[in-house]
């Protein structure tokens, strides 16, 4: 049997899906008979896959690179997989949404900035005017909630999906837990 290809990708999010996801500890292994990681943060790929089985989204869209990322990302997925309350509610990132970008941006490279007070326009990406959760820009297959998903979750979750058995997210986890 031929492994499936596993993403797992970062927007706009503290990284802490993919700290529970590293919990499995050596039920990654486990993993490793089923999936090959072909795109992560935790590995060496620059360039998003043609063709991707799973993908996990950890974050929700908060500029247009994270737009033009999550397009990409669909349509080289089947299965695309909400990770955590920042992908499937916006959750904290979204808490910038009553301010604007303009006032986050002066914020902190103006106001805060104890040289060179200027706000980037090279390498900080244009931020859009409301942080989203994923399924505003694209179809998400499951949502896995939490904050973040615990590594039981995630587990379960990724060996129910790799070996087509039934999945009940709800069964696993919650908003929060």
């Amino acid at each position: 049997m031929s492994k499936l290809k596993l993403a797992t990708v970062w927007l706009d999010g503290c990284s802490g899906c993919h700290m529970s996801f590293l919990d499995m500890d050596e039920r990654l292994l486990e993993l490793a008979d089923l999936v090959d990681v072909v795109y992560s943060p935790l590995v060496d790929a620059k360039d998003y896959p043609e063709a991707v089985d799973i993908a996990l989204i950890e974050g929700a869209v908060a500029s247009v690179d994270d737009e033009k990322k999550i397009h990409k990302i669909r349509a080289h997925t089947k299965t695309l997989v909400a990770m955590g309350d920042c992908a499937i509610t916006g959750n904290v990132p979204s808490m910038r949404n009553p301010i604007g970008p303009e006032a986050i941006l002066n914020r902190a490279y103006v106001e805060n900035a104890s040289a060179q007070p200027q706000i980037p326009c090279v390498v900080v990406p244009k931020l859009l005017r409301t942080v989203r959760p994923i399924h505003e820009f694209v179809k998400v297959d499951v949502f896995l909630p939490g904050c973040p998903p615990s590594a039981n979750t995630f587990h379960a979750a990724l060996t129910a999906l790799a070996t087509s058995a039934p999945l009940d997210v709800a069964a696993l986890t919650r908003f929060g837990a």
